[in-house]
């Protein structure tokens, strides 16, 4: 009494439950078809070096399938050497990937949910049609290394900046006419390759990547290299081969790691081939770079 009355339905009520009971079970029908999808993908999975890894490389994938983005235990997946044009946002579900590869694709953009991936240390994205990068990269500060290679990048996003912990950066055959401001604050950098772009010059902040090792800037127009590029008191390797220099910092004497002039592409050393050099420059240096020193050097 006083409480509500419980009402019995309709036979045709009855049916409308059952119907909709029989739609919500074919769902859950539908559902594993989902997860064996996945669990198709993940059999193909293997421990590498301890790390959970998946390669689709090569099979001509012009999309990822939907149940990739389920095996949120991935740490390494090459998608290398497909056809794909973009990423899905579902990329970001991956939060364990310490290695992407996604070199040799038609990628015209990245997806800003990259930035979601805060275990990723190594990121391979050369040989795409990425002309910019996304902001939200800038988040990913356990990168390491860094490939934009053979792309139409232009410049890079201020962000990039917070990656301390990127010691390689191959921003080589792009569109760069300056080295973008972050460069200059990814302080652990120790490889840096920017041949085949189009500078001119070289700021004076280059002093601040301290640990740097390896500078390649062959294959651009830069006609003078500042004297700060001589406080680098780390630098291995120097390559200005195929640029316009006439003439060098009389500072070079400092880079006493570069060690010997050098020829062949890996050689560390200074290459400085393929430049207009004037005539004292060019001649000092048939002696090789000691005698490139010496003549420096002030007495």
């Amino acid at each position: 009494m006083g409480g509500k009355q419980s009402r019995s339905f309709s036979n045709k009520e009855l049916n409308e439950v059952n119907v909709s009971q029989r739609r919500r079970s074919a769902l859950r029908d539908d559902q594993p078809s989902l997860s064996s999808a996945a669990e198709r993908i993940r059999r193909h999975t293997m421990v590498h070096f301890g790390y959970s890894t998946l390669s689709l490389a090569m099979r001509g994938l012009d999309e990822t399938p939907a149940e990739l983005w389920e095996l949120r235990e991935l740490q390494k997946l090459n998608l290398s050497m497909n056809c794909l044009c973009s990423l899905p946002p579902a990329l970001g579900t991956l939060d364990n990937l310490v290695i992407l590869n996604l070199w040799g694709n038609n990628l015209s953009s990245l997806p800003p949910e990259i930035g979601l991936l805060k275990k990723l240390r190594v990121l391979f994205a050369c040989r795409n049609r990425l002309s910019e990068v996304p902001e939200e990269l800038g988040s990913c500060t356990c990168l390491e290394v860094l490939s934009l290679a053979n792309n139409q990048i232009t410049g890079l996003p201020g962000s990039l900046a917070a990656m301390h912990s990127l010691t390689k950066l191959n921003l080589s055959h792009n569109r760069i006419v300056h080295i973008p401001t972050c460069v200059y604050s990814m302080k652990g950098l120790v490889f840096l390759h920017l041949a085949c772009n189009r500078l001119e010059t070289i700021a004076d902040q280059i002093q601040d990547l301290v640990n740097l090792k390896i500078l390649i800037v062959e294959g651009n127009s830069i006609h003078t290299l500042p004297k700060t590029l001589c406080f680098l008191e780390s630098l291995e390797l120097l390559n200005v081969d195929f640029n316009d220099l006439q003439n060098v910092p009389v500072e070079m004497y400092l880079l006493n790691r570069l060690g010997r002039l050098a020829c062949h592409p890996l050689d560390k050393g200074l290459h400085i081939i393929h430049n207009p050099l004037l005539k004292p420059i060019q001649e000092v240096l048939q002696g090789g770079l000691s005698a490139l020193y010496n003549y420096l050097k002030p007495t």
